[in-house]
């Protein structure tokens, strides 16, 4: 029960966010998204801790995911700027919430799958459903803090959507939390990091996740990079050894 109400949570914030969004309040419909971040990256982790996972769980933490990272963040962005080109811009958000379904669909229909290259070297394939939500909404960010109106305009604001949900059904590696190792001489430095990282969040919210989601952004090549460094490690490792070369002989 525990793990499957914070995922229902989530999904209620999700959707809470575009109520937010119908009465104009852009601040409190990105904050109602990003706690359904936080909560869903929580719900997994005490379902595993509670030893409570289920198939019913785990096809509720994808329905959650589809609302909350798909479908709320493609009206949030139609409200706030595509809706001034509706034909384009109600596209743009289609392809947001589409495309957010079929990474999930994609990732479901992998998860008995014995091969899984980009899970077992400890990476994701394409952009996670959250991290896709938080840079769809970067446009937003700049708006919130510069207040410039032309991070607002529809022929802005569509292609950066159209590229966001791109990424989400792409194919690249991608870092996820499992490729993550902090060495225990780090370790201190790296909760003072969180720390200050929750302390920025309040302090400055806009600012702080803007920062976050470039951070991501350019961890992308970085993680191509790396998962090919990866690959050919395991390719080394596979290949035959030479054979001895046989012994010359003497006329």
């Amino acid at each position: 029960m525990i793990p499957n109400a914070v995922t229902a949570l989530a999904l209620c914030f999700g959707l809470t966010g575009v109520s937010m969004a119908i009465g104009g309040k852009w601040d409190q419909a990105l904050a109602c998204i990003i706690i359904a971040g936080v909560l869903d990256g929580m719900d997994g982790r005490i379902a595993r801790l509670l030893r409570a996972q289920s198939k019913f769980g785990a096809e509720l933490d994808s329905l959650s995911d589809n609302i909350a990272f798909g479908t709320a963040p493609a009206l949030i962005l139609f409200l706030w700027s595509l809706k001034a080109e509706p034909r384009f811009g109600w596209l743009a958000a289609l392809a947001l919430a589409v495309c957010c379904a079929l990474r999930l669909a994609r990732f479901n229909a992998r998860l008995d799958a014995a091969e899984q290259p980009h899970k077992s070297a400890g990476f994701n394939t394409g952009v996670p459903a959250p991290a896709g939500a938080g840079l769809a909404f970067v446009p937003i960010f700049l708006w919130l803090i510069s207040g410039s109106e032309w991070t607002r305009v529809w022929y802005v604001v569509m292609p950066w959507t159209l590229f966001i949900a791109a990424l989400m059904i792409s194919a690249i590696p991608t870092y996820s939390w499992a490729s993550i190792r902090i060495r225990r001489d780090w370790r201190l430095f790296a909760l003072a990091g969180v720390g200050l990282l929750g302390a920025a969040l309040i302090v400055a919210p806009w600012h702080t996740l803007l920062v976050v989601a470039l951070l991501y952004l350019g961890s992308l090549p970085l993680g191509l990079a790396s998962y090919a460094r990866v690959r050919r490690r395991r390719a080394s490792l596979l290949a035959p050894a030479p054979e001895p070369a046989a012994p010359a002989h003497g006329h």
